[in-house]
């Protein structure tokens, strides 16, 4: 399964998009539209070159697919319609893999319990400790394409 184009209209939105190298809210080196990664799988530095738009989406199209494919794994994607497997592309880009392995969300999931892992979503809306609006409405808007049917 892909991530379909409202979830990664979510992600674009959000993440918005930088050609120079920056710090996210917290504090990873980032560029394009929320990339830490570059294409051979090296970490962004605040050193790199910026980029175009076309090489931001190409960076978009890896980083999603590195979350589609924790989806994959660390969910039961069969019992997941498009909408909720993109909602959680679009979580998973956002915090990682690492840490949605070990979060309540995914625990909810496996279970197959889909309302109180839909009730997760708003509480992931800190970084580096702090409350930030963009988070908040990211949730909403990632827990509502969950929702959708």
């Amino acid at each position: 399964m892909r991530c379909n184009d409202e979830g990664r209209e979510i992600v674009k939105f959000f993440e918005g998009f930088r050609a120079k190298p920056y710090k996210c809210s917290a504090g990873v080196p980032t560029i394009g539209w929320g990339s830490c990664f570059r294409l051979d799988g090296t970490r962004v530095t605040m050193d790199d070159e910026p980029v175009s738009k076309d090489e931001a989406e190409e960076l978009l199209v890896f980083g999603l697919r590195t979350a589609e494919n924790a989806v994959a794994r660390l969910a039961k994607p069969a019992a997941l319609n498009e909408n909720q497997f993109s909602a959680l592309v679009s979580f998973v880009y956002n915090i990682g893999g690492s840490r949605f392995r070990s979060s309540t969300l995914r625990q909810r999931l496996r279970r197959e319990d889909y309302a109180k892992a839909s009730a997760e979503f708003p509480k992931w809306r800190r970084a580096a400790g702090k409350i930030l609006k963009g988070l908040v409405a990211r949730r909403k808007r990632e827990q509502a394409l969950f929702l959708k049917v």
